[in-house]
């Protein structure tokens, strides 16, 4: 099955370029280096993050225990040597009592080899289980480092369009203020015009300031995932809004109960638990192992004595009591299995309600996105209108400020789709567990607008 986005209405409004428009204010000043994009800055997330490389390393650890768990069933082969200096003192053996000093000397070598042990052979099975598991979490790790790198940088740039609609706001309330002042001071204006001017002023620096402080908050959550200080960065052209393709819930949902590496690892946990559950009842069965061993010892009190020996045997060791120990680990590891199944009939629960709620966020961007579009050229309309109407004084001061204020909420709620839109887009395919690097290059390549 193909997980693709349906176009939906073209997205052709620019904050920016609106706000340019209407007020005449030159946003953004020249840029001395290149700007970063969504590529670069996933690459450096990607390169540092600390959970991935946890990850790997925990994978490495779970490939290492492979050759770990299959050692119990493989040869063994040991040597032995030891020399030393005696000292003796003999009496009883005559009238005479006997002291004397001698050297002896020990080699030895000794082979087993496991013929049956059902323990080892559920431990290798369980090495297989954690290297699944190790494997799905390492998935997440990097889709969940995309998914943050894609909300941390649209979060920059909402911030910082955010800002520029703020200052515009303020710049253009400003001179409205000073319009006001001045027709107040010609003795055509009136002392509530210019009160209320000064409140929407105040009210903007205030939002000013909070767009300011929001723009550092959200350089310091992409600079967390890079840790690469945050400069200008790429901003998005004009773009398709898409919907889910398969349009339908249930096929994103069977995706991602085919897909989500949260719901492999759960299961792959499982597994081991389960396979750990085996391990204990095992433990109350026999183990055969075949030895041979080989010894050359020389060296005796009376007379010199050297002895050369090889022999072979069979082992059959029958477990019978242990102090309670095997019914102990029975009983926990069955109820540790218990709860791995528990986990995982939870984590499907939660990606289906997940990956629905994903779905619907995607759905209803689109059509926010076409609302905001709509909402943005009503308000221009709507503030061009105002201002003519306040020029030749058939609307009044307060209907201007209404006007330039419904304007700068239109761009902020704009921007906000925008972002939102792509966002979800990445989103969705996360919660389907099939976000990949080139998702990240094909939102990359919608790059094409000015540098925040």
């Amino acid at each position: 099955m193909s997980l693709r986005f349906l176009p939906a209405k073209m997205s052709r409004v620019v904050p920016g370029t609106i706000a340019v428009l209407i007020f005449g204010i030159a946003a953004g000043g020249s840029r001395c280096c290149r700007a970063d994009d969504l590529h670069s800055a996933y690459e450096q997330a990607v390169s540092t993050s600390p959970a991935i490389a946890r990850a790997r390393a925990e994978l490495d650890a779970a490939l290492a225990g492979k050759p770990l768990a299959r050692s119990a069933l493989l040869p063994h082969l040991q040597a032995y040597a030891s020399g030393g200096m005696n000292t003796a003192k003999v009496s009883g053996l005559g009238a005479q009592t006997l002291s004397t000093g001698y050297h002896s000397d020990v080699f030895s070598a000794s082979l087993t080899e496991s013929i049956f042990d059902g323990q080892a052979r559920v431990a290798m099975a369980q090495s297989d289980s954690r290297i699944a598991a190790s494997r799905a979490a390492l998935a997440w790790a990097q889709q969940s480092i995309a998914m943050a790198v894609v909300q941390a940088y649209f979060g920059v740039l909402r911030a910082r369009a955010d800002e520029a609609v703020a200052q515009r706001e303020a710049e253009l309330l400003e001179n409205i203020r000073k319009e006001t002042q001045a027709r107040l001071h010609a003795g055509m204006g009136d002392i509530i015009a210019v009160r209320e001017v000064q409140a929407q002023l105040d009210a903007a620096k205030a939002e000013l300031i909070a767009a300011h402080n929001d723009v550092a908050v959200s350089k310091s959550r992409l600079e967390e995932l890079t840790h690469h200080a945050v400069g200008t960065l790429r901003d998005v052209g004009e773009f398709e809004a898409r919907g889910p393709e398969p349009p339908t819930a249930d096929a994103w949902i069977a995706a991602a109960l085919r897909n989500q590496p949260l719901l492999e690892q759960a299961a792959d946990e499982m597994k081991v638990a389960d396979q750990q559950s085996a391990y204990q009842r095992r433990a109350r069965w026999p183990t055969l192992t075949l030895s041979g061993i080989g010894q050359h010892s020389a060296g005796a009190l009376i007379p010199p004595v050297t002895v050369d020996q090889i022999g072979a045997s069979l082992n059959l060791s029958i477990p019978i009591y242990q102090g309670g120990r095997m019914r102990a680990g029975t009983r926990q590891a069955e109820a540790l299995a218990r709860a791995s199944r528990a986990n995982v009939a939870a984590t499907r629960d939660q990606i289906r309600v997940d990956t629905q709620i994903a779905f619907f966020d995607l759905e209803n961007s689109v059509a926010r996105l076409n609302a905001a579009e709509a909402a943005v050229n009503s308000a221009r309309t709507s503030l061009e209108a105002t201002r003519k109407g306040y020029e030749i004084g058939s609307r009044s001061m307060i209907d201007l400020l209404t006007a330039t204020t419904q304007m700068a909420s239109a761009e902020r709620t704009f921007a906000l789709a925008r972002y939102t839109q792509l966002v979800a887009r990445v989103q969705l395919k996360a919660a389907a567990g099939v976000l990949s690097p080139q998702d990240i290059e094909s939102i990359n390549t919608l790059l094409t607008g000015p540098e925040r």
